[in-house]
């Protein structure tokens, strides 16, 4: 109101606002007036016609859908009339009502207001017990509707509601709800009171049971305790305006006795009776009228009528003024308002916009398209005066053709839904983020012109990720930091990362200080480790670790987070930290503010926490290395009794510096941006991510602000720099940059083997495998992979025993006789024996050796003379030994030799071994003679002399003449032939003949065939002739075919036809076969032979047949007539055997049955026997093959020649043995005579062998002589050597050796040159090879010496062993010499440094005199203590230097000593002799030197105290200018603090003055 008031005050109008506030309060007054006669008239503009009664003049247009009576009398009854007795009246309404004549009638006329004398004499009554009644008002026109007032003679209604209707009764709209219970009569309507002009509710205080009698019931339209916007809005009117108006009353009110009580005088007490109805409104003119007159068909006289017909003003016309009059439409109708009355007013055409000039139509013509007062406009002109541009078009112009030019205007970017702009200036009406002319631009900060609503999209860059807030206009792509991508810079570019929180962090493990106690920790699989690094450091009290941060992202305050490991259950902590900076710091920067205290921190460390943060950050800027120093102050806890608690102390994990990120910029801008981004970081708390070294996925909200800040802190991503080796891949993760790495590799990057592994390179890292039994840790070192071995343990993983000792991890020594040095880690079986030793322990000698070289027998293995020693090309035996009893050599010769020195071949092979390089081969005799038979092959040539198995040849590779087969397989058999079909002239004898040696095919006769020639070949016959078969010679017709019996020639002959070859009658046949054969048929009782006469038939068989049948009747008649005949003889006969046989049967069948059962067990004895056995003893395995099969026949075999054949080459049998036997005592026999023959040759040999030997002997001792002198020689130039170089080392260690002499001796050592050059060595090489080249027959000579050089090899070790016990006597004389000579040097020093400590103390005494004269001429001459001080100062400088050097030498003396005494109790150990009196006169000397030495060191030491008082005075001196110096540099960093604060007041203001401007334009813009 204030500022209204200012403004009115200044002449400016009446904001519309304050303006419709006031109309509404004028309104509501007006509407909330009492019902009385309304003031007809215009008010500034507008004009109100006269409020009424609407039901004046209108009861025919009152109805009611129910009315007692009107069919005839209808009694009805009240409820309680207690002043009268009469309580049951009738209503008869068929009349209308007359006081008078028929004061029974209650029409709904009725309650139309009157004033007559007794008002409340007439009523409207309705039907009994009818509970749904309407009332309804049809006016003629439309009416201003404001109130409704009923009031009711019975009971008010229980629930009714109030309809209005606008179009006639086309539609209808309800007002309000009246109703005793609203939930159960109208439910879903909301409750009174309304909230809105326009809310249809329900109300119950009108429906209350009493009053029983002249209850009220009122509604109004417009509530006045509700402000009204604009009471001229279209909804007001609308809401005002009916045509209809109906009020429906739905339930009784009753007393309940309807409910128990169905009678009909139950239901008469029960009916809406009303007294008067009241409808107040007003004729509706849309403000154009202020009295109204008759509408047609309407009464014109009657008294208080409120008329319907408008008396139009302002050019308007129409039942309600709704339209201009003709010729007054230059304006659009409107209805008029309080100030406006909105006249219709002439057309006024615009002569620029309209055609002809401006000229508009002048009356109405459908048919023409003219509209009285109507404007003719351009093409591109609206407007009823044509004085506007159409939509889209401006510069309306009288000189433009069409009227007006089109917009260039961006449809995306304009204000849809009117005209795209300026309809004057054709600027274009843009959206809300969109500028230009032409609406083509979006603001800055926006992009993405389109058809939004707001036409451009905010550009939302990344607070951090973007370098600043503006975005390409047409793309949205803001501008990036470094390696950030997408449109907002919110992604990380491939290959890159954002840093987590705690990405600045310092493992405790790479700190400097003490001596770190590092305790490395191993990670459990599937466990994620709660610290970082390799492990900790163990910190105790006191300690300090130096952390050296050498640089950082950022300037700015940063958080100190300490991750630590408590060692102790509720283990507490005081740590200080202090902050070493490299210089002061300027007072310009940002850390510019600092004093001295704040770096220096304090922090406690609560129980149960596994990490500190500092209470106070410290400011750190880019490019500055610092120096942070953790000391462990103080620290305790609660340790169990069973827990093992050495002592205070803590492991330290790492130190992280958290950016302050609070301060940023983008959380304290001070926009609600940064306020909300705030808001969320702490709600959300995702700072706890630095926190903890264990990450989880950021949430969706923590995301993209940690996003945000870490590209604001270190300008963008940091690359990933994935190793190469270590990581699977070059992209890592985007937050936190952890790569992917290869098995056991661990760190960021990837370039650390984690602790357990070892060996970082291309595959990862591998696993230390450390031994839990030989390894002190599980841990193994970073490059090697060597774990750190317990006692005994050796290797790299400390899983087996060091190099000689086996039986991990027991180890012991390994057993070897000296031959090896290492043997099987786990069985101790020796490995490489040397000295041509074998065997698990190298106790006995390799194969082609003989000795016992076990170490008690002290034995050597030496080569077996077989007949030359192993290497050497005559040496054919597998192994040999000594005899014991006779000491002789005993060789076991390899295969195919033979002899005491396997100096021959053995029987079956065939060389010269004698001649060097000749050996002996296996006879090529196929398998087919006897390898024990010496004779069996020719001993020089191998040629095959005695061939077995039926061979022959050379190599007995064919089978003999009269024998077939193979005879490489011993399958040579003899030819069987059958002498019958074979060719005499191949057989020498009837059991031998010649067949084909490989087939074993006989040579045959004609016509003969078969392997043995034992069958005629087809159609041939008679083999035994001896000449061959003969042919068949079958008849061709008469034969069945020309095969025939090959034994008899019978040819198979056709029916009736006969003879061998079937040219005759068949068999008892006669004829001429030619012509015709005919049966015999001779009687069988007179005939001799059935076969009769093949060509005359029967005659001669019968007479020769009758002979026959003569006599053998008579002898039939002799033998079975006389007596005694043979007839006669044979029945006694058989009568005695009969009786015989009788009297024999039942023994012949015991003696049977006696002789079956001895059969049966024989035949079961004899299946039990076997000669398996016997035969295995006798002729070797297996005994129990078939003959045919077995390789050493048996009991009953023969061969093929029918000799009995038992045992064989390979057969180990009594007999084969015996043969075996036989064979050997041959072969010794033979070797005996050659042993003899041989044996003259030998014992020359031996002689000359003597002889030799003799002659290397000699080579060798001369040989040894030169390398004594050669070893002499070289001792002498090693002891030059040694001499040489103790005497440099003396020299470099004596004090007074200055540069120049160390250079100069340097020089010396490297002139010095090997004897010989390049050059001489490769013609020396060259010397030595032309003569080895000329040595002829270098073999023989090796062969001869070989003695002689096993002779001079032993002498070489001999001498060895010499040398070495030579070598440690004289490596201990050197030691005592040594150490003697230490001790006198150590004497020398020892006096040099008492004699320099005499002379130093006069020194120090006389400079002292010198001080004192001084100092009490300084107290005489103050005037002179400047130059004295100096004075002073140079004094105690070279005092400093004095003492220092007196120090320095007692030190080295007595380190001196002390080394010189330890040097002397090693020498006692090594040598006590003759030297022990020596050393202990040295050793006492040294102890009264040490003493001197420590006398001198008090002596310096109490100088050095007086010396020290002699500086503390004068450092008291100058400690006032120090402090003047320090209050002027105080001063000067005050001013320095109060410029930088004034440099950033004046940074803020700027802020601040920028973010008005920034807010001033978004305002612009809004606006």
């Amino acid at each position: 109101m204030e500022l209204t008031s200012r403004e009115r005050g200044r002449g400016q109008p009446l904001p519309w606002e304050l303006r419709l506030g006031l109309l509404l309060s004028v309104l509501a007054a007006t509407l909330a007036q009492a019902p009385a006669p309304d003031v007809p008239g215009c008010s500034r503009g507008s004009c109100y016609p006269a409020t009424g009664d609407l039901l004046v003049g209108r009861a025919d247009r009152l109805t009611a859908s129910s009315t007692c009576g009107l069919n005839g009398p209808q009694p009805y009854c009240i409820v309680s009339h207690l002043q009268d007795e009469k309580k049951c009246f009738l209503c008869d309404s068929r009349r209308p009502f007359s006081a008078r004549d028929n004061p029974h009638s209650h029409r709904i006329q009725n309650v139309v207001t009157s004033f007559a004398p007794q008002r409340r004499a007439a009523w409207w009554q309705s039907e009994n017990g009818i509970p749904a009644v309407t009332i309804q008002l049809d006016l003629e026109a439309e009416f201003h509707f404001t109130h409704l007032i009923m009031t009711f003679k019975t009971f008010r209604p229980a629930a009714m509601l109030v309809e209005r209707s606008a179009d006639f009764g086309r539609t209808w709209h309800v007002y309000r709800y009246f109703s005793y219970d609203c939930g159960a009569d109208f439910p879903g309507v909301p409750l009174a009171p309304p909230r809105h002009w326009d809310d249809v509710v329900c109300e119950s205080r009108y429906s209350e049971i009493e009053p029983s009698t002249e209850g009220e019931v009122i509604y109004r339209v417009l509530d006045p305790a509700i402000p009204i916007p604009d009471p001229y809005s279209s909804r007001i009117q609308n809401l005002l305006k009916i045509t209809n108006l109906r009020v429906n009353l739905t339930r009784l009110h009753t007393l309940g006795d309807n409910l128990l009580d169905p009678r009909r005088e139950i239901r008469e007490k029960y009916y809406y009776a009303l007294y008067e109805l009241v409808v107040r409104g007003n004729c509706f003119c849309y403000g154009h009228a202020s009295e109204c007159a008759p509408a047609p068909g309407a009464p014109a006289h009657a008294e208080g009528m409120v008329h319907g017909a408008c008396i139009c003003k302002h050019n308007t016309r129409g039942l309600n003024c709704e339209q201009c009059q003709d010729f007054y439409r230059d304006l659009p109708w409107r209805p008029a308002e309080d100030g406006h009355s909105h006249a219709c007013r002439t057309c006024d055409c615009d002569p620029m916009g309209s055609q002809d000039g401006g000229r508009c139509d002048s009356h109405d013509d459908p048919a023409l398209g003219l509209v009285s007062g109507q404007c003719r406009c351009k093409e591109h002109v609206v407007g009823t005066r044509c004085q506007q541009c159409r939509d889209g078009f401006f510069g309306l112009s009288i000189s433009d053709r069409l009227g007006c030019r089109r917009c260039q205007c961006n449809a995306r970017g304009t204000v849809p839904g009117s005209t795209p702009c300026d309809p004057n200036s054709g600027s274009c009406y843009c959206k809300r983020l969109v500028t230009g002319r032409g609406c083509d631009r979006c603001l800055p900060g926006h992009w993405g012109l389109s058809h939004d609503l707001l036409g451009c999209r905010p550009c939302d860059c990344d607070v951090g990720g973007a370098l600043d807030p503006q975005c390409d206009e047409g793309t949205g792509q803001c501008h990036c930091r470094q390696h950030m991508v997408g449109r907002r810079c919110e992604q990380v570019q491939p290959g890159y990362f954002r840093p987590f929180l705690d990405h600045l962090i310092w493992e405790a493990e790479d700190t400097r200080g003490q001596v770190l106690d590092v305790v490395e920790r191993l990670v459990t699989p599937g466990e994620t480790p709660s610290w970082t690094g390799s492990g900790f450091v163990r910190l105790q009290e006191g300690q300090t670790l130096e952390f050296l941060v050498a640089s950082v992202p950022k300037a700015m305050d940063y958080d100190l987070l300490l991750r630590l490991e408590p060692q102790v259950p509720e283990q507490w902590a005081e740590l200080e930290l202090i902050v070493q900076r490299p210089g002061p710091v300027p007072a310009h920067s940002l850390c510019g503010h600092l004093v001295p205290k704040d770096d220096r921190i304090q922090g406690t460390l609560q129980p149960h926490a596994r990490y500190l943060i500092f209470p106070n950050p410290v400011c750190l800027e880019p490019g500055i290395s610092y120096k942070l120093h953790l000391k462990l102050v103080r620290t305790g806890g609660s340790a169990q009794p069973e827990t093992p608690y050495s002592g205070p102390g803590l492991l330290i994990d790492s130190l992280v510096l958290l950016p302050r990120v609070l301060v940023l910029e983008m959380f304290s801008g001070g926009d609600a941006a940064a306020l909300e981004r705030q808001a969320t970081f702490e709600r959300y708390q995702c700072h706890e991510e630095g926190l903890v070294p264990s990450k989880t996925s950021p949430s969706e909200a923590c995301a993209p602000l940690l996003i945000s800040l870490s590209t604001l802190i270190y300008n963008g991503a940091l690359p990933c720099q994935c190793n190469p080796q270590g990581s699977l891949s070059s992209e890592c993760n985007p937050h936190g940059g952890q790569c992917l790495c290869k098995p056991g590799v661990v760190g960021r990057r990837c370039d650390l083997c984690a602790p357990g592994y070892y060996g970082f390179g291309p595959t990862g890292c591998q696993a230390c495998q450390c031994s839990h039994e030989g390894a002190l840790s599980s841990l193994c070192e970073k490059t090697s992979g060597q774990c750190l071995c317990r006692t005994g343990a050796f290797g790299l993983r400390c899983d087996r025993c060091q190099r000689g000792q086996w039986g991990f991890p027991s180890c012991r020594p390994c057993v070897c006789n000296g031959h090896a040095d290492e043997c099987n880690t786990h069985t101790g079986a020796c490995l490489g024996c040397r000295d041509h030793t074998g065997g698990e322990h190298c106790e006995r000698c390799i194969a082609g050796f003989h000795g016992d070289p076990r170490l008690p027998y002290g034995g050597q293995c030496r080569p077996c003379p077989c007949p030359e020693g192993p290497g050497s090309q005559r040496h054919f035996a597998t192994s040999c030994h000594q005899d014991e009893y006779s000491q002789q050599i005993v060789c076991h010769c390899r295969a195919g030799y033979t002899g005491l020195r396997c100096e021959a071949c053995a029987p079956g092979h065939f060389g010269d071994p004698s001649r060097p390089g000749g050996r002996c081969q296996l006879c090529e005799c196929s398998g087919n003679i006897d390898p024990m038979d010496p004779d069996a092959c020719d001993p020089h040539t191998g040629q095959c002399l005695r061939c077995l198995h039926h061979t022959e040849g050379p190599h007995c590779a064919h089978c003999k003449p009269g024998f077939h087969g193979q005879a490489a397989r011993q399958s040579c058999h003899r030819c069987t032939c059958n002498l019958l079909g074979t060719n005499p002239q191949q057989c020498p004898s009837p059991d031998q003949c010649h067949c084909d040696p490989s087939s074993g095919q006989c040579p045959c006769l004609p016509n003969v065939q078969g392997p043995s020639c034992d069958r005629c070949a087809p159609n041939f016959w008679n083999l035994t002739s001896g000449h061959g078969c003969q042919p068949c010679a079958c008849h061709p017709s008469r034969a069945r075919g020309p095969t025939c019996n090959e034994f008899t020639g019978q040819c198979h002959c056709r029916a009736g036809f006969g003879g061998r070859t079937c040219s005759e009658c068949q068999e008892l046949h006669w004829g001429d076969p030619g012509l015709q054969c005919h049966a015999c048929d001779c009687d069988s009782r007179g005939i001799d032979t059935p076969q009769c006469h093949r060509f005359t038939g029967a005659y001669d068989s019968i007479r020769h047949a009758h002979s026959q049948s003569a006599e053998a009747e008579r002898r039939a008649n002799t033998s079975a007539l006389a007596v005694p005949s043979p007839v006669s003889n044979s029945a006694s006969a058989r009568h005695r055997t009969e009786a015989l046989m009788d009297a024999q049967k039942e023994d012949f069948n015991s003696k049977h049955m006696a002789n079956q059962r001895a059969l049966g067990k024989l035949s079961a004895h004899t299946h039990t026997l076997s000669l398996t056995d016997i035969n295995e003893l006798v002729c070797g395995a297996p005994g129990d093959a078939p003959c045919a099969t077995s390789p050493c026949g048996g009991a009953g075999c023969r061969d093929e020649d029918g000799q009995p054949r038992c045992g064989g080459l390979s057969c180990n049998g009594a007999a084969a043995t015996a043969d075996l036997a036989l064979g050997r005592a041959r072969h010794t026999q033979a070797e005996l005579q050659r042993a003899l023959a041989e044996g003259g040759s030998i014992l020359s040999r031996v002689a000359e062998t003597r002889r030799q030997a003799s002659e290397a002997q000699q080579r060798a001792q001369a040989a040894l002589d030169k390398a004594n002198a050669s070893r002499g020689q070289v001792e002498q130039a090693n002891q030059e050597l040694q001499e040489l170089i103790q005497s440099v080392k003396d020299f470099l260690n004596q004090e007074g050796a200055d540069p120049d002499s160390i250079e100069m001796v340097a020089t010396r050592v490297l002139e010095l040159s090997i004897p010989a050059s390049a050059e001489q060595i490769q013609h020396l090489a060259g010397a030595i090879a032309e003569r080895v080249r000329s040595l002829a027959d270098v073999d023989a000579i090796l062969a001869r010496t070989v003695g002689d050089v096993r002779r001079a090899e032993q002498l070489l070790q001999d001498a060895r062993r010499a040398r070495s016990w030579a070598e440690d006597e004289k490596q201990k004389a050197e030691t005592v010499q040594a150490a003697l000579e230490e001790a006198q040097r150590a004497q020398g020093i020892a006096q040099g440094a008492i004699r320099g400590a005499v002379a130093d103390t006069r020194d120090t005494e006389q400079t002292l005199y010198q001080v004192q004269e001084r100092m009490a001429g300084a107290e005489r001459a103050l005037s002179s203590a400047g130059e004295r001080a100096r004075q002073l100062d140079a004094l105690l400088e070279a005092l400093k230097l004095k003492r220092a050097g007196n120090s320095l030498a007692a030190s080295t003396a007595e380190e001196t000593a002390g080394s010189a005494q330890g040097r002397a109790q090693e020498a006692e150990q090594l040598l006590r002799g003759p030297l022990g009196d020596q050393y202990q006169t040295v050793k006492a000397l040294a102890e009264r030197k040490a003493q001197g030495v420590l006398a001198a060191q008090a002596r310096a030491e109490q100088l050095r105290d007086e010396a020290r008082d002699l500086l503390q005075a004068a450092q008291d001196k100058l400690q006032r200018l120090q402090e003047l110096e320090g209050t002027y540099e105080e001063n000067e960093r005050a001013l320095e603090s109060k410029a930088a604060q004034l440099d950033g007041l004046e940074a803020r203001m700027r802020s601040v003055l920028q973010a008005i401007n920034l807010q001033v334009q978004i305002y612009n813009t809004c606006q």
